[in-house]
C-alpha cells in the first residue's frame, strides 16, 4: 500500500482532469483547522545557493517569482492562518526556502486538490501539497522527495481503539486520502471477512472536520499522516491522543512539469542545500515534524 494521503488519484484520472480550472480555494471550511504557529519561518538567514540555482530553466529564471499550487486545507502542511488570507505551513517553508536557494519567489497559490497536478505546466510552475510520490503520479510529474510520513491513529483522550482491529468503531477521514481510499477498505474487509462488525466510515470533506468529529465523540477515532494528527494533537488542549504507532510510510514530494530541462536537478540540490545548512532541520522542528525527517532527497524515488 502506498501512504499518503491526500487524494490517490490513477493517471487517467489526473489526465481526465486536465480540463478542470483550478478554483479559488479548495472547497473545505478551513475554521476548525488551525494550527499552533500562525507565522513563517525566518528565511533571511537562507542564502542561495548558485550551484542549484544554475540548473533553474531559464524561462522560470527569468519570471523571477514562481507559483506554487497548494490545498490549504491540511494543517500543519499547508493552511490558512487566522488573518484569513496568509497561506503557512511546514510545506510553505520549505518551498520558500528552496526559492531562496534558487534566487526566485515562491508564490503559493491556493487550489482544490485533484486539480493542482493536472495544472502543472500551466497554472502552476511547481506544486507542494504533502503529494506521495507514486508510480501513477510519476506518469504525469517528476517529484524530488523532502519528507517521509506515515498514518498515524488519534482517539479522544482515554480512547480505546486498536488500529489493527477497529471493527465496529467509527472513525473519521478526510475524503480522498489514502487512508480514506486504501487503508480503512482494507481493513473493513478484513474484518467483515472474520465475521467482525464492519467499521463504520465516516468522511469529511477536510481533515479539521474529522478531528472535530473525534473531539465531539461522534467518532471514536481518526486517522492521518503523520505531522497531521501530530499538530491535532498538539493543539486539541489535552482532549486528543495518539492511539498505536506510524505505519506504512513513504516519501511526499515537490512537484514539477514532467521533463522540464533541469529543473528537477535544480530542486533537488536546492533540498540537499537546506539540509546541509541546517535550514531543513530548523522548519520542521518549528513545525514538529522532525519525526519524518528524509536523510536524502530523490528525484523520482524507485520506492514511489
Amino acid at each position: 500500500m502506498i501512504q499518503r494521503s491526500r487524494r490517490l488519484l490513477a493517471a487517467l484520472g489526473l489526465v481526465a482532469l486536465t480540463s478542470v480550472s483550478v478554483t479559488a480555494c479548495g472547497g473545505t471550511d478551513n475554521s476548525t483547522a488551525k494550527s499552533g504557529s500562525s507565522s513563517g519561518f525566518d528565511l533571511s538567514k537562507v542564502k542561495k545557493d548558485d550551484a542549484a540555482a544554475s540548473l533553474l530553466p531559464a524561462d522560470l529564471k527569468s519570471k523571477g517569482t514562481l507559483t506554487v499550487g497548494t490545498d490549504t486545507t491540511y494543517p500543519p502542511n499547508e493552511y490558512i492562518a487566522d488573518d484569513g488570507k496568509t497561506i503557512i505551513g511546514m510545506d510553505i517553508d520549505l518551498i520558500k526556502a528552496v526559492g531562496k536557494k534558487l534566487g526566485v519567489q515562491m508564490e503559493p497559490k491556493t487550489a482544490a486538490f485533484e486539480t493542482i497536478i493536472p495544472s502543472i505546466g500551466s497554472n502552476f510552475d511547481l506544486a507542494i501539497s504533502s503529494f506521495t510520490i507514486n508510480a501513477e503520479r510519476m506518469k504525469v510529474v517528476d517529484f524530488v522527495s523532502y519528507y517521509n510520513a506515515g498514518t498515524v491513529w488519534a482517539v479522544k483522550k482515554g480512547g480505546k481503539v486498536n488500529p489493527d482491529d477497529a471493527c465496529g468503531k467509527k472513525v473519521a477521514v478526510q475524503t480522498g486520502t489514502i487512508q480514506d481510499t486504501d487503508d480503512l477498505p482494507a481493513k473493513n474487509q478484513a474484518c467483515t471477512a472474520a465475521g467482525k462488525p464492519a467499521i463504520d466510515i465516516q468522511k469529511y470533506d477536510s481533515q479539521g472536520d474529522a478531528t472535530t468529529a473525534v473531539v465531539t465523540g461522534k467518532a471514536d477515532a481518526m486517522l492521518a499522516d503523520l505531522p497531521v494528527v501530530v499538530d491535532a494533537i498538539t493543539t486539541s488542549n489535552g482532549e486528543l491522543e495518539q492511539a498505536g504507532k506510524m505505519y506504512d510510510a513513504a516519501p511526499y514530494g515537490i512537484a514539477l512539469p514532467k521533463g522540464k530541462g533541469k529543473l528537477a536537478d535544480a530542486v533537488l540540490g536546492a533540498v540537499k542545500s537546506l539540509m546541509d545548512d541546517g535550514s531543513y532541520d530548523k522548519i520542521l522542528k518549528k513545525w514538529k515534524a522532525d519525526a519524518g525527517a528524509l536523510k536524502t532527497p530523490e528525484i523520482n524515488p524507485s520506492g514511489g
